[in-house]
């Protein structure tokens, strides 16, 4: 029994990186389709893909199954996504990008400091996952579906803000946490498990990256 038990679990611990990995090759498929002028297959893909977003970190923590590999996976999912959308966005919605030029630049950098500042810091992407970055992340996903399918353009402007905001806190654990760490749920866990280090320990939130 516990054998079977094992197995499963070592079965399944593969979904959560099937996801991430299905994020990365989904992003090629939508430059794809919106350099064909697709637009309608090209938001479902991306909402297929933002599902994949929301599930795989949860599946992960939910069943026990986090792991330095599946934390990559995920950043680089992430990464693959957010870069996709922007350029496919301006080849399909060129219009409407120009409008919200603002907020396009507000989320556009509210992803790339963070990632600039811990690499800057740590010579490596972080990957913490945050409990608001994965909001941030569906937020900002419903938005832009509704952006580009009814030309609704306030709950994006209201994501672009909030992820601002989540940018911020990203940065703040960089500022705090002394070694890269994956999966940290927000600052104060940060803070909390730093603060709770005995004299002399650097502390852990979840897992130091091996040297």
């Amino acid at each position: 029994m516990a054998n079977g038990t094992s197995e499963s679990k070592t079965g399944g611990s593969h979904i959560p990186n099937f996801l991430s990995g299905f994020r990365l090759l989904a992003a090629p498929v939508m430059l794809y389709l919106a350099w064909i002028g697709k637009p309608f297959s090209f938001l479902v893909l991306l909402a297929v893909s933002l599902s994949t977003d929301a599930v795989d970190g949860y599946l992960a923590r939910r069943l026990s199954w986090p792991s330095e590999l599946g934390a990559k996976l995920d950043s680089w999912g992430d990464f693959a996504t957010y870069a996709t959308v922007p350029l496919g966005a301006w080849w399909l919605w060129p219009d409407v990008l120009r409008r919200e030029a603002i907020f396009v630049w507000i989320a556009i950098a509210a992803y790339t400091v963070p990632l600039v500042v811990g690499f800057a810091k740590f010579r490596r992407l972080t990957s913490y996952h945050t409990w608001a970055a994965k909001v941030s992340a569906v937020v900002m996903g419903i938005s832009a579906l509704l952006l580009f399918l009814t030309d609704i353009a306030w709950p994006f402007r209201v994501a672009a803000v909030f992820q601002a905001l989540e940018a911020l806190e990203e940065i703040a654990i960089t500022f705090t946490i002394p070694k890269r760490q994956s999966n940290i749920p927000s600052f104060w866990h940060a803070r909390r498990e730093i603060t709770a280090a005995p004299a002399g320990s650097e502390g852990t939130v979840r897992r130091k990256e091996s040297e």
